[in-house]
């Protein structure tokens, strides 16, 4: 099995250099996405967990992806590394 790299936001797979976010000196970051993190900062730095977990949902199901893979996913949302630390403080 193929050791895959997500998106430490919305779990999308990091597995092509374009879906990679950047940091503030331009180059690639090894945990976010694109779509999450742009020039070293979050693109909606105050979104919650459960606005994220409707998002990815909406886009999976738009993309008709199997809704137990859907589930997965949004289940996995929380041991992210964006959201873990303010799971854990609440």
């Amino acid at each position: 099995m193929e050791n895959k790299v997500f998106c430490q936001s919305c779990s999308m797979p990091l597995d092509k250099p374009e879906m990679m976010g950047t940091e503030k000196d331009g180059s690639k970051s090894k945990e976010y996405c694109t779509y999450c993190y742009q020039n070293g900062a979050f693109i909606n730095p105050t979104m919650t967990l459960n606005e994220m977990k409707t998002l990815v949902k909406e886009q999976m199901e738009k993309r008709k992806i199997d809704a137990g893979i859907i589930n997965m996913a949004v289940s996995s949302l929380p041991n992210l590394k964006r959201w873990r630390a303010k799971t854990v403080s609440l």
